[in-house]
């Protein structure tokens, strides 16, 4: 038997029933579900070190468990001395078992770990039912080791769901575990 992650058990067995009930779908295909979550991180450093964009790279490939991939500039800008085709970020697109797998470790582990932690805003999403949820330290994730960070940073987690309305996609990210304030 295959290696099935416990979100996505989940998901199938408990949220799916759950938001049937909630919206009144009539098919299972119209439940909404979570397509990937993206993880990019900005350096703007970078323009000044190269090697920052390696740190930034490994620290997310070893935060997500896929190879994160450097982001180029797109076009020159001479205020910050950047150039069309400079790393100026990293990125990683999770999906499938990866994605579910990062999403619970996020929910069990990183989060709780964040200082004076009360839920996170309900106020990112796009209208459309994606998510984008801002990190300021990635040192809250266990995969990194704090001997060894050469400087804070954040980073942008991004849900992308199949949900038409951004009340159909909180009520999937709420019952998938990401705790939102209570107002």
């Amino acid at each position: 038997m295959a290696y099935v992650s416990r979100l996505k058990k989940e998901y199938k067995e408990r949220v799916v029933k759950t938001l049937k009930e909630e919206f009144g779908y009539t098919n299972v295909m119209e439940v909404p579900k979570l397509q990937k979550i993206v993880v990019s991180r900005g350096v703007g450093a970078a323009v000044a070190d190269k090697k920052l964009i390696d740190h930034a790279v490994d620290e997310l490939t070893n935060i997500t468990g896929q190879r994160a991939v450097a982001t180029m500039s797109k076009k020159d800008v001479a205020a910050f001395k950047l150039r069309k085709g400079m790393p100026i970020g990293a990125k990683v697109t999770l999906r499938g078992e990866r994605m579910y797998e990062f999403l619970d470790r996020l929910v069990t582990s990183a989060l709780p770990r964040v200082r004076d932690f009360q839920g996170i805003r309900a106020t990112g999403f796009d209208g459309r039912g994606n998510y984008s949820l801002g990190i300021t330290e990635q040192i809250i994730f266990p995969e990194i080791n704090i001997d060894k960070i050469n400087r804070m940073d954040g980073m942008d987690i991004t849900f992308v769901t199949t949900a038409q309305t951004d009340k159909e996609a909180k009520s999937l990210l709420t019952e998938l575990g990401l705790p939102f304030k209570k107002k």
